[in-house]
């Protein structure tokens, strides 16, 4: 027997909103299921189960708050766990009701199983995912049953329901817009928060009520305020905190943007490598050989992580930044990471985060070079004790050999924590990303 819990995702994290239940009592699941849709002040996460079993009582409603570490549900682990307790019979009906009972229950032929009996709601959310309408699914389970092997390989159709986000549905709830009405412009045409804000200021037509598509600028800002407002809280504990030291280094990246031009040469275009995969992994493997800056601060000392999770900051286009972390990047081959920072970038911007990308970052990038920004000093995000920034590639007059030429070059910071490490262990790390962008073909 396993409890689930409201789970931490991230140090400024101390309580979330349930928003809805993916899973039901009786319903099977593994390790790694997502089986709830939790909302933080940040954004919409999606939670996995870290037990596999049969689940067992829902302690929390969908729309409650509750502390971090809240028993949420309980999980009955292993083969052969008792099954729920079976709800109450209901009361006898009245007599005039009662007198086709017998023929009910004798009488031959199909009946029509309920929504519950044809998919469990895990099912139902992949279908939901998948833009698959389950009433074309031909279920291959016990008795019927749609399983998640048919969601699979079922080919995706129009859904019945409208495709939103959690988030999107309760903007759409509480300030009236008609998702129906409204073209979503997430993935898969998936309705997304910034659709319905945009719609609560569009004519009456689009709204339920007119009245409401004229909602004050206040109201349709509160999330994105709601999200500013707790990264303030964390950037200033950690600002009063943290004795910070910056260092800066300006890297040479001739070398590697010519390695990059080779390589996708031969590549389909939506497989072609960009900067930032190159200059992310250089700074995971640098983690690595330089593991005093890969962990966190914990009860008055460092504690060094094995593993290297790089957290990278994304911006979400409704307000507010969150810090996904890519797990084990330092050995993930490069096209492999492009792959997985898009994903991880794209479920952010839709809402759509797991726990197990937000959970325990070893060292945060963050890179405004996008946003021609050429140097970025960032603040720690605790428990981590160093961040590195990286600005816009640019080109510049260097100095090879005695001759002045112009190569593209960037500038990377290290903001870190001096009760962990010093200048020299800071500058450690910014010499061994310089050095692997020397040598773009060992990454």
């Amino acid at each position: 027997m396993a409890d689930f819990t409201m789970p931490s995702l991230g140090a400024d994290m101390d309580e979330g909103t349930l928003v809805e239940w993916l899973v039901g009592p009786g319903d099977t699941v593994t390790k790694g299921d997502v089986v709830a849709v939790v909302e933080t002040a940040k954004s919409t996460i999606e939670v996995e189960c870290f037990d596999s079993g049969t689940v067992g009582a829902l302690l929390v409603e969908p729309g409650t708050t509750v502390p971090v570490g809240t028993r949420m549900a309980v999980i009955a682990s292993g083969a052969g766990s008792p099954a729920p307790a079976p709800a109450p019979a209901p009361a006898p009906a009245p007599a005039k009701a009662t007198a086709p009972t017998s023929a009910l229950q004798t009488a031959p032929g199909p009946t029509t199983p309920t929504r519950d009996a044809v998919s469990t709601p895990l099912v139902r959310h992949l279908a939901e995912q998948k833009g698959i309408d389950l009433s074309s699914v031909h279920g291959s389970g016990k008795g019927g049953r749609i399983t998640r092997a048919d969601v699979e390989h079922a080919p995706a159709e129009r859904p019945h329901r409208v495709k939103a986000s959690p988030l999107a549905r309760r903007l759409a709830l509480s300030s009236g817009v008609d998702l129906s009405a409204l073209r979503g412009t997430g993935l898969g045409g998936t309705i997304r928060a910034e659709d319905v804000r945009a719609a609560t200021a569009a004519p009456a037509s689009r709204t339920v009520e007119s009245r409401e598509a004229a909602r004050p600028p206040s109201a349709t800002a509160e999330p994105a305020y709601a999200a500013r407002a707790a990264i303030a809280a964390l950037m200033s504990r950690a600002n009063r905190e943290i004795p910070h030291y910056y260092l800066s280094t300006t890297i040479d990246l001739a070398v590697a943007m010519a390695w990059m031009r080779d390589r996708n040469a031969s590549r389909p275009v939506a497989e072609r490598l960009v900067p930032a995969a190159l200059l992310l992994k250089s700074v995971a493997l640098a983690a690595r050989q330089v593991p005093e800056l890969n962990g966190y601060w914990k009860e008055e000392a460092f504690v060094p992580s094995p593993a290297v999770r790089l957290g990278v900051a994304v911006s979400l286009r409704g307000g507010g930044l969150v810090a996904p972390a890519l797990a084990d990047a330092d050995s993930m081959p490069l096209p492999e990471l492009m792959a997985t920072l898009k994903g991880l970038v794209s479920r952010a911007r839709s809402g759509r985060l797991r726990a197990s990308e937000t959970a325990d970052p070893t060292l945060t990038v963050t890179n405004l070079g996008d946003q021609g920004v050429e140097a970025v000093f960032g603040v720690i995000y605790p428990p981590q004790v160093a961040l590195v920034g990286l600005g816009r590639v640019t080109e510049r007059p260097v100095a090879v050999e005695g001759m002045l030429t112009v190569h593209p070059t960037v500038t990377a910071t290290l903001a870190a924590d001096h009760r962990a490490s010093d200048g020299a262990t800071g500058a450690r790390l910014l010499t061994a990303i310089d050095r692997l962008l020397q040598r773009p073909e060992e990454l």
